[in-house]
Formats: C-alpha cells, structure tokens, sequence
C-alpha cells in the first residue's frame, strides 16, 4: 500500500484521443508536496506517512508546528494530511513527491470537500418532485409536504429529509482513471469530475478496488530534499565505461 499526495484543483478541461475521442478531465495540480512526518507501530500503533503541500505563512504557524517543520527540514505547510503506508513503502522526511508517482491508465480514488450550496429545499437537495401545479396548490409548489405521521408514530423520525444546509461534505470518488501526467509542471490529469471548487485541496490516492498496476512505482516516485532529480526504490542504471582518449 503506498502513499497518497495531496493536490490542488485546478478545474477541467478536455483531451483528446489518438481516435478523435475528446476526454473531460480535472486537472490537479502538485505543489510542494513533501514527507513530514513518519508514523511507526512502536511509536504511534500504526505506520502511516504524514505530507504536506503548499507554502504557509510563518506568522500563521504555532511554535510548536514550527518547530517540528524544522525538526523535518521543510518549509512550514499549508495543508496536511496522513496516508496509511505498508511497511515498505515509507518514504523519507523532507522527500517530494512528484507527479509522476501516478502512471496514466491506472485508477485513483480522490477526496475532497463538497461545494457549499448553503440553505437548499427539498427539491434541490433530496430530488423531491415538489407538489401539484394546480388543484389548490398556491405559492407552495416546491414545498415538501408533510413531514410526519398521524396519531400513530405521532411524531417525525431522526434523519428526514428535508431542507437545510447542502454541500461542504468531505466525499470520495472512486476509480477515477489518470489519463495523463506532466511531471515538470506537476500536472495529473483524471477522467471525469472530482469534488470541490476549483482552487480547493484533494486528496489523491490508489484505488483501493482496481489491481494496482505492475509498472507503478514503488514505495513511489519523489526527489530527495535538496536533489533535482528523481527517485524511487529501483536500481539506478550502470554507468558506462569512459572512453579512452585519443
């Protein structure tokens, strides 16, 4: 089990096929995302990495916090977020994980914060059909009608649907397919809508219901704290021999 990232929506766009078949596709954005912490069996009952991503202000970080930014030798983060992790998929402190710790055509399950629609009716938050157009209905037409029973339960159950508040939940979509990714500008591309407003946090992870493909990285795909280039758990490639001068 490997790691999620934490990304930033962008909002979505459309690719197309080497058919001719366009693609709608929410672009999520990678900024800055980085190991902070570590969670052990023997420390903590279970191993999980903790990631942040994003740029915060000093002044708006608790000494505490900023303290252990800089036991982990990062910046201070906007966002953070834990993953459950095997034992042998830990990454390093201070490691930044790139775009390309996703392959194209593998599956992810996204989680993010609803949209808020604020106070919403019936209609709009439960689909209710609203009452008849005419035969003594006035000004009440998209009301939900009666809400609880006669004599007998004489009362109105917990949990009925009815207007109030609507969006600002935390939901995940499963089994969302990346289509495309674009390591430099840290670009992941997935097929269809994720939740949330544009310019909102998301969490992205492997589906848990789709087989993992075999070309996947791991423990995945992250550039050491302070190196340039990419890295994982694979061998590097031998080096080749120097020629010999003329």
């Amino acid at each position: 089990m490997r790691s999620g990232v934490i990304a930033r929506k962008v909002g979505m766009t459309r690719v197309f096929t080497d058919a001719g078949e366009h693609v709608p596709v929410t672009v999520l954005q990678i900024d800055q995302c980085q190991v902070v912490a570590h969670r052990t069996t023997e420390r903590d009952g279970y191993v999980a990495l903790q990631v942040g991503v994003g740029k915060a202000k000093v002044k708006n970080v608790s000494a505490a916090e900023r303290g252990r930014f800089a036991v982990a030798k990062v910046e201070p983060k906007q966002k953070l977020a834990e993953f459950r992790v095997s034992e042998d998929s830990m990454i390093p402190v201070g490691a930044e994980i790139t775009a390309d710790h996703f392959i194209p055509g593998q599956f992810v399950d996204v989680t993010g914060t609803t949209t808020g629609k604020g106070f919403a009716g019936g209609m709009k938050r439960w689909n209710f059909g609203g009452l008849r157009a005419t035969h003594g209905v006035s000004v009440s037409h998209r009301s939900i009608g009666s809400t609880g029973g006669r004599q007998d339960p004489g009362k109105t159950f917990k949990n009925k649907k009815m207007p109030g508040h609507m969006g600002v939940e935390r939901v995940t979509t499963q089994n969302l397919k990346v289509v495309r990714i674009d390591p430099d500008r840290g670009l992941i591309l997935v097929e269809g809508a994720v939740p949330g407003v544009a310019g909102g946090w998301i969490q992205v992870r492997d589906a848990v219901k789709r087989k993992l493909p075999a070309e996947v990285p791991h423990p995945g795909k992250f550039r050491e704290n302070g190196s340039n280039g990419s890295a994982s758990n694979e061998a590097p490639a031998e080096a080749p021999a120097a020629e010999e001068n003329a």
